[in-house]
This record gives structure tokens, sequence and C-alpha cells, in this order.
């Protein structure tokens, strides 16, 4: 362990100690020493570790507890997050029935391929232009009904096979992609427009040409600020909205 990390106060100062103290941490998990679902030391001695006080490697944790790169578990201690489970889903499926009522999708893959990497993808992923990219899309059902839409693009060079195996793709992708991959969506940027059907969305969704929908473009980011992921979801609002939780 470096001197930086065993002695904290000898590093940079403009910042907050305990938010040093969270760096430090995340790096831990960026490098792989700590993977998903694996139970960090107790906070007593990661206090000792790093020569703080419990009260400042506590608050470090709450920082990291917030932005959902660990989880506190009653009784057992402080994990990292996985992309397991529905509240791992629903922390980026904002879509739910107007009541606000929550529903589980049913994903269902249309086709998938590697293709080139478009302007507007290349830039988006950071890749260079005409890269290899991996092409995904899919159907959402909510209610038993086609809703969303979603055209994703990954790079395939970080996804090697993807367009292949599994010959199943899970309905939460983000989790194939931390187990199989090793890539954990821990932050997405998203940009929502209001737009009309066109004709294959229409048929796509069994809506009206014309009809209104609301088009998210979200990036999918990991630890270090990387993107994952491009995906455009169409989403029709007849029987459903966006909800989102500030």
């Amino acid at each position: 362990m470096t001197d930086a990390l065993q002695n904290p106060q000898k590093a940079p100062t403009f910042q907050p100690l305990y938010m040093q103290i969270k760096d430090l941490l995340m790096e831990r998990i960026h490098t792989g020493e700590w993977s998903p679902g694996t139970f960090i030391p107790s906070e007593a001695a990661l206090a000792t570790t790093y020569q703080v006080s419990v009260g400042t490697l506590r608050k470090a944790l709450n920082e990291l507890v917030a932005e959902n790169v660990v989880v506190r578990q009653q009784g057992k201690g402080t994990s990292v997050a996985t992309h397991d489970g529905d509240h791992a889903l629903f922390r980026f499926f904002n879509i739910c029935r107007p009541d606000g009522e929550r529903c589980l999708p049913v994903s269902i893959v249309l086709g998938r391929k590697v293709r080139k990497a478009s302007a507007q993808e290349a830039q988006a992923l950071g890749l260079q232009p005409g890269a290899k990219v991996i092409h995904i899309s899919r159907t959402r059902e909510l209610d038993g009904k086609p809703a969303i839409y979603e055209d994703i693009t990954l790079c395939a060079e970080r996804f090697i096979g993807l367009e292949r195996q599994p010959e199943v793709l899970p309905n939460t992708l983000y989790r194939l992609y931390q187990q199989r991959f090793g890539a954990t969506v821990a932050h997405a940027d998203e940009r929502i427009f209001a737009i009309s059907a066109d004709a294959s969305q229409a048929q796509v969704l069994g809506i009206e040409v014309g009809a209104p929908l609301l088009q998210i473009v979200r990036i999918a980011l990991d630890y270090q600020g990387r993107a994952i992921e491009k995906r455009v979801s169409v989403v029709s609002t007849q029987r459903h909205c966006y909800a989102n939780r500030i």
C-alpha cells in the first residue's frame, strides 16, 4: 500500500479529508480489489488503515452509499453494490404507471449485430470514427403490452462476443455487463425529448403514426466516468410515464 493510502493527510489538501478517503475507497473498487458483492472491511478497520477517525471514515462511506456505490446490509456490513434484484433495476428504470406504481419490464430482443459506429455513437462512447460497435434493438413490455423501443450501442472491443452469446439476453443488461464483462454501470446521463412516432415506431409499439412519445437518450458510465453504453429509448405515453425523485 502506498504512503498516500496509509496516510491520507499527506494527500493533496484541496479536498476535505473525508472526500480524500472517499476517493481512496473508490480507487479500490475501480481496480477490482473490492468487486461487486464483496463485503469491505469494517469502519473501524478502515479507519485504522487510513489513520482517521471512525466519524471521518463513516462520512466517506455515507457519500458512497448516497451514490449507490456501496450498500449497507443490516447485521452483515457494507458491500460493493451489484445489479442484482429489482432495487438495482428500478434505480435505472424510471418508467411507471401514471399513479407512480412501478412495474417490471419484459424485454424482447429484435436483433443484435456488429457494425461500424455512427459519428454520434463514436463520440458518445469515446471511440474512433468507424470503430466497431455492437447494436442491440429490443422492445420492453409493461403490463403485457409493448411500451418501449430501445436501440443500444456498445463498444465491440469491450464486449467481445456479446453479439452472439449468451443466446438469450437477460432482462437486465447491466447485470450481464457487470458479471460477464466486469463493466459496472455506476451512473447515467439522460436527456429527454418529446417526439412524434414515425411509422416503424408506431408499428413496434402498436400506436398511431404521430402519437406522442418520450425519447430518452442515455449514456451509461462506469465508476471512472467512462462511457459503457449508449441507449436511445422511445416510450409510449398512453399508459405509462417517466418518474424521477430528485
